[in-house]
């Protein structure tokens, strides 16, 4: 049971931190292509969303404040970029 519990949580911090690093590359160095592709618009609400209703559901508090600034950022994000 312990090692289901820590492959659960190293599993999802890498998923939140891949997430991470893969759209704040996007964002950086490719912003042009980030923002004017509906697919990965959309692929990462649904990453981020996911991982938000998870942090909620199943993580500390901690990271899922964590998570959460990360999924308000990413919102504010996409509107800017789309008005």
């Amino acid at each position: 049971m312990w090692r289901c519990w820590v492959g659960f949580n190293i599993s999802h911090s890498m998923a939140a931190m891949l997430f991470g690093l893969i759209y704040g590359f996007l964002a950086i160095a490719h912003g042009s292509l980030l923002f004017s592709s509906p697919y990965l618009l959309v692929v990462g609400l649904l990453t981020v969303g996911g991982l938000f209703v998870v942090g909620k559901v199943y993580w500390f508090s901690t990271p899922f404040i964590g998570i959460g600034i990360s999924f308000a950022c990413y919102l504010a994000s996409v509107i800017a970029a789309l008005a």
